[in-house]
């Protein structure tokens, strides 16, 4: 198996590797531990919650342009 000498690398071709690396991987290939599954599920939780009392983007964009004028 050949090496890659990474210091070679620039930053933005590590991180180009980097992402390559992890979009190779399936959710199968990727385990979670019990603590970060109950992490993901609060917030999902709260994402739901927050998301109810969102208000649109277009809203916030209508009021800011109605304040500058």
């Amino acid at each position: 198996m050949a090496t890659l000498d990474i210091s070679r690398l620039t930053p933005k071709e590590r991180l180009d590797l980097i992402g390559e690396l992890w979009d190779s991987l399936s959710a199968a290939d990727v385990t979670l531990t019990p603590a970060q599954v109950a992490e993901l599920d609060r917030r999902l939780a709260t994402f739901d919650a927050d998301r109810r009392e969102s208000i649109p983007w277009e809203d916030i964009d209508t009021e800011l342009d109605r304040r500058s004028r």
